[in-house]
């Protein structure tokens, strides 16, 4: 790694601030900040979503997929497409319908303060834990690269740097800076993953392909071994994606934030469906990635080549394998992946903050501008928090994609069980609700530890965290509501609380 590619990333963070800040615009209230007036084209929500979704994990983690494994991965693409379609037509209706600023608030109008808050808590903490990690992945390739030429940075100054500088246009921008600064940085390490495949080709004279398909790494769809414990099998990957995608696009805020930014309802569905197709597109693209380099280093393993971490084969090729200034552009890469979900996150977590937290809980009325000012201190707060978990899970081993769904899943299935609870049954209380809300992560919460930190040994995949968590909120909701013969009268929101 030379000069010019310390320049080209300098050039990159002083662009994107820039650009954030840019096209903007002027922010006068909560609907503009978290919201962007609800004036975006759903091409650019769309576009939005796939980066938020994509982070650095997917950039150094799924190409490791495909070098130790095969393809099957992209059998979860598949699922999450299947999950997009029934948020599309089941869930997103009820938000624009509500006119609501978060997810959490269509909880609040059919359940009340209580749930709409229990949910608004939970989401902090998990987004918090589960973006520590992907902060982590992006400070994996740039430790090892700035150690490549000589400057020894710890992985808490990476991290500072880089949550500095998203703080920065996400503060002054709101979600409009997000989503254009999203769709910029998505086309850039798209662009560097298919960099990366023509720089291999050119050096190996594309034969990996061919080998790759002698060793039977081309496999797709994965039959064998017990669907419920076997992550990579088609069952567990097609329902349990979709499942899964469910919750993340339809009951987490740092989707559904970009979701009601659209113009309309149908501007809003289109572009969840949309970005499912992309984001299969996406994952093909890595995994094409992690067979490329699987050939380039002839199918050596992780270990024979002295890294310490699987994760750090294509940071690796970053630094040895590229031209000057490619290398650059691919570290930026990296960087737009992970700074694209930061602030995704931040904005996500500003806005449920303010809206489903201090604004339940503040005695007097929360004005328009008292929001605004709240939310980005909340920003600023959540960026500078994003350190701990980052710092905790750095000794944590294995694949950093699994670790980061995994921590996600343990509260996708009560947060989306609670949404469905409440337009199905109709009988059932905030009580009701809560009580089986923090069941259902309590049970995930207890798989999760047990099999990563007790036993070793998988007992229930990821995917079917989601799942698991609707099943336990649907059978101790039901069972509690029995209590009640009659339906529930819906709660009316303020204009500040939707």
């Amino acid at each position: 790694m030379q000069t010019i590619d310390l320049l080209v990333i300098v050039a990159y963070l002083a662009a994107t601030a820039w650009l954030g800040i840019k096209l903007s615009g002027r922010q006068t209230g909560l609907k503009d900040y978290f919201l962007g007036g609800r004036n975006l084209p759903w091409w650019a929500v769309c576009l939005s979503v796939v980066a938020t979704e994509t982070s650095a994990l997917t950039v150094i983690g799924i190409p490791v997929m495909s070098y130790l494994g095969d393809i099957s991965y992209l059998q979860l693409g598949l699922g999450y497409i299947l999950g997009r379609v029934v948020v599309a037509f089941f869930m997103l209706p009820r938000y624009y319908d509500g006119e609501m600023v978060t997810a959490y608030a269509y909880l609040g109008k059919r359940f009340g303060q209580s749930t709409q808050t229990t949910a608004g808590v939970t989401f902090l903490i998990t987004r918090l834990l589960a973006d520590g990690i992907r902060v982590l992945a992006a400070a994996i390739p740039l430790k090892i690269i700035l150690d490549g030429i000589g400057i020894n940075a710890n992985y808490f100054t990476i991290i500072v740097v880089l949550a500095v500088v998203t703080i920065l246009y996400t503060f002054i921008g709101g979600i409009k800076a997000v989503v254009w600064v999203d769709v910029a940085q998505m086309f850039l390490y798209v662009g560097g993953g298919i960099l990366s495949i023509i720089v291999i080709t050119s050096a190996t004279g594309g034969g990996w392909f061919t080998e790759a398909a002698e060793a039977g790494k081309l496999s797709l769809f994965i039959f064998e071994g017990n669907p419920i414990s076997t992550s990579g099998s088609f069952i567990a990957s097609l329902l349990g994606g979709a499942v899964f995608a469910m919750a993340s696009h339809g009951s987490d805020q740092l989707v559904v934030q970009r979701l009601l930014a659209c113009r309309t309802k149908a501007e809003a569905q289109k572009a969840i469906i949309v970005s499912g197709v992309i984001v299969l597109f996406q994952f093909a693209i890595f995994l094409l990635v992690g067979l490329a380099l699987w050939g380039y280093y002839d199918q050596a393993t992780p270990d024979s080549l002295g890294l310490t971490r699987d994760d750090e084969i294509f940071p690796m090729f970053i630094v040895e394998g590229l031209p000057p200034g490619v290398t650059g552009l691919l570290l930026a890469g990296i960087l737009a992946a992970a700074m694209s979900t930061l602030s995704s996150s931040l904005s996500a977590l500003s806005s449920s903050t303010v809206t489903d937290v201090y604004a339940r809980l503040k005695k007097t009325p929360l004005t328009d501008e008292q929001g605004l000012r709240a939310g980005r201190w909340a920003t600023i707060g959540w960026g500078l928090a994003f350190i701990a978990p980052a710092m905790v899970f750095r000794s944590d081993e294995g694949n950093i994609v699994v670790l980061a769904l995994g921590v996600a899943g343990i509260t996708y299935g009560g947060l989306l069980g609670a949404f469905m609870f409440g337009i199905i049954n109709k009988r059932a209380r905030a009580a009701d609700a809560n009580i089986a809300f923090v069941f259902a992560v309590a049970v995930n919460a207890f798989f999760f530890v047990m099999e990563k930190y007790v036993v070793g040994e998988v007992w229930v995949a990821w995917q079917w965290y989601p799942l698991m968590g609707v099943l336990v909120t649907f059978a101790v909701g039901g069972l509690l509501s029995l209590r009640h013969s009659t339906p529930a009268a819906p709660v009316q929101l303020t204009e500040m609380q939707r």
